[in-house]
């Protein structure tokens, strides 16, 4: 069997890889297919510096979303309690529900920070008072808030 050779992604190729990785293939794919289509270049030493160059720069990237995130949890607890109006019936039952949007609103009015709706987690929220709302600022990075429902 033949030996394999490193080359550079230029493209997403399915089964094989994404772009900017470095990846193992048999002779014949590279030079018949991938490097004539400029899908793929061989691997030079410059081209390795290049592709460590960017793995580090990626890697400064997400130690700098992280610690964003970490800032944004902190201050987000540091507030603590955000409180929400809703119209009420009988046992303090509320009409509807609060939903994801409406917290994000509310943080954004008054934090100025923009929540990512999808991250946040309520609770079923059926009648006044306190709960608990987990809201994912980043993959490695959960805050966790208390909301309270008032009657409007």
């Amino acid at each position: 069997m033949s030996k394999k050779i490193p080359l550079l992604l230029n493209k997403d190729v399915k089964k094989l890889g994404k772009a900017g990785e470095l990846v193992q293939v048999a002779p014949g794919y590279a030079r018949n297919y991938l490097v004539p289509k400029g899908i793929a270049y061989r691997v030079t030493p410059g081209v390795l510096k290049q592709v460590e160059r960017r793995k580090e720069e990626e890697r400064q990237r997400i130690l700098a979303e992280k610690q964003q995130a970490e800032a944004r949890k902190t201050s987000l607890e540091t507030i603590g309690r955000f409180t929400i109006a809703k119209k009420v019936g009988e046992n303090e039952a509320i009409f509807g529900t609060v939903t994801d949007r409406e917290v994000a609103e509310v943080i954004l009015q008054i934090t100025s920070q923009e929540v990512d709706r999808r991250g946040i987690t309520l609770p079923d929220i059926s009648k006044l008072g306190f709960y608990k709302v987990e809201i994912k600022l980043h993959p490695e990075v959960t805050a966790e808030v208390e909301i309270q429902v008032v009657p409007e």
